[in-house]
C-alpha cells in the first residue's frame, strides 16, 4: 500500500510541476520582455545565433518554482514519501538539504543572469567568484548531510560488483569535486535550444526509476517533479525557443541532479546516466588543451554541441541525437542498479 501511496505521490508532483510551469509561461515570459530581460549573445558563438538575441532570459524561474509547488503538495498530501530510508537518516531533511542545494546553485545563476541583463557585461559573474560559491553550496549539502546521520561514504562502481569505500577524508572533497564539476557540466549542455531540458527530463526519469528501485520514494517524486519541470519548460523552450532558462535554470538543474544521486547514496551514476554532461564537458577541455599546447583546435567549437552546429546539424537533430544517447546511457544505468540492489 505505501509504495501504491508513494508511486501517486510521483504521478501529482510530476503533473503539478508540469502544469506550473508550462502555465507560467503564459505571463513570466512577457514579464520578462517588459523589463528587457533578454540574451545578449557572445561574438564568437555561431552567426546566427545573432537571430536570438532579445530572447527572454531567467526562464529557469518558471521551472523552479513548478517544482518547489510540487515537491510542497506531494510531500504534504502523501506524507509516506518523507519515509526514514533505509539508511537510518531522515529522508525528510535530506530531501529539504538536496533541494536547498540546488537553491542555491540557482541563486548563483540568478546573480551571474542578472549581471549579465541589468549590468550588461555579458559573462557575469567572474569565474573565481563561481567556483568559491559552488564549493560553498557544495560543502554545505555534504554538511547537511552528514548532520541528518547519513554518513555513508561507499561508492558503487557502475557497470561492476566494485564498492569503493574512501574514507571521510578523501569522500568529502571529492564529492564537493563532482558536484561542482557536474553543476557547470550542466551549464555547458545549455547552448541550444530545448537541449539541457530534454537531457534533463530523461536523467530525472532515470534518477526517478533508481530512487523506486533504492526504496526511497521520497527521491522518486522529487525526481518525478524535476522531469515534469523540465517539461513544462519545454513547451517555451523548443525550437524556436521564446525564452532561455539562462543559468538561474541550468545551475539549479545540475543542483537538482547532483541532489538525487547523492540522495539515493549512488555518485557514481552521474557517469552513465550524465553521458552527455560528460561528453560536453570533456569536449571543451580537449579544446582548451589542444589549442594551448599546438595552436590546433580538436572541434570547429566547443562545447561539442557547436561543433555540430558548425558541420550543419539543425538544432532540433542535435537534441534528437543527444537525447537518444541519454536514453542509451540511462536504460545501462537504471538496469545496473537494478542488479546490484535487487
Amino acid at each position: 500500500m505505501e509504495k501504491q501511496v508513494t508511486g501517486l505521490g510521483s504521478v501529482l508532483a510530476a503533473v503539478v510541476a508540469f502544469a506550473v510551469t508550462g502555465i507560467s509561461g503564459i505571463w513570466f515570459i512577457p514579464f520578462l520582455k517588459r523589463l528587457k530581460f533578454g540574451q545578449t549573445i557572445r561574438e564568437v558563438g555561431p552567426t546566427w545565433h545573432s537571430k536570438k538575441a532579445g530572447t527572454p532570459i531567467m526562464g529557469g524561474l518558471m521551472f523552479i518554482l513548478g517544482i518547489l509547488a510540487a515537491a510542497l503538495i506531494a510531500f504534504l498530501v502523501f506524507p509516506a514519501a518523507s519515509s526514514v530510508n533505509p539508511l537510518g537518516a531522515s529522508e525528510k531533511a535530506t530531501l529539504a538539504g538536496g533541494l536547498l542545494m540546488a537553491l542555491v546553485f540557482g541563486f548563483i545563476g540568478f546573480m551571474d543572469d542578472y549581471i549579465k541583463v541589468v549590468k550588461k557585461r555579458n559573462l557575469g559573474l567572474t569565474v573565481r567568484q563561481k567556483l568559491i560559491l559552488q564549493i560553498a553550496a557544495a560543502a554545505v549539502f555534504m554538511f547537511v548531510k552528514f548532520a541528518s546521520g547519513d554518513t555513508r561514504t561507499a561508492m558503487d562502481v557502475p557497470f561492476t560488483n566494485i564498492q569503493w569505500v574512501p574514507s571521510i577524508y578523501i569522500y568529502i572533497p571529492l564529492s564537493i569535486f563532482i558536484i561542482v564539476g557536474a553543476v557547470n557540466s550542466v551549464n555547458l549542455t545549455d547552448g541550444v535550444d530545448g537541449l539541457c531540458g530534454s537531457v534533463t527530463f530523461i536523467v530525472a526519469i532515470a534518477f526517478m526509476f533508481c530512487s523506486k528501485i533504492a526504496n526511497m520514494y521520497g527521491y522518486a517524486a522529487l525526481a518525478a517533479a524535476l522531469a515534469g519541470g523540465c517539461l513544462g519548460f519545454l513547451v517555451w523552450n523548443f525550437h524556436p525557443a521564446k525564452v532561455f532558462m539562462g543559468d538561474t535554470g541550468s545551475l539549479f538543474l545540475g543542483g537538482m541532479v547532483c541532489a538525487l544521486a547523492y540522495g539515493i547514496n549512488e555518485p557514481l551514476l552521474l557517469i552513465p546516466l550524465g553521458i552527455i554532461y560528460i561528453i560536453e564537458t570533456l569536449s571543451d577541455i580537449i579544446q582548451i588543451i589542444s589549442y594551448k599546447t599546438t595552436g590546433k583546435r580538436v572541434f570547429k567549437m566547443s562545447p561539442i554541441h557547436h561543433h555540430f552546429e558548425l558541420c550543419g546539424w539543425s538544432e532540433n537533430k542535435i537534441v534528437t541525437v543527444f537525447s537518444l544517447v541519454t536514453a542509451l546511457g540511462s536504460i545501462a544505468g537504471v538496469y545496473w542498479l537494478y542488479l546490484i540492489r535487487p
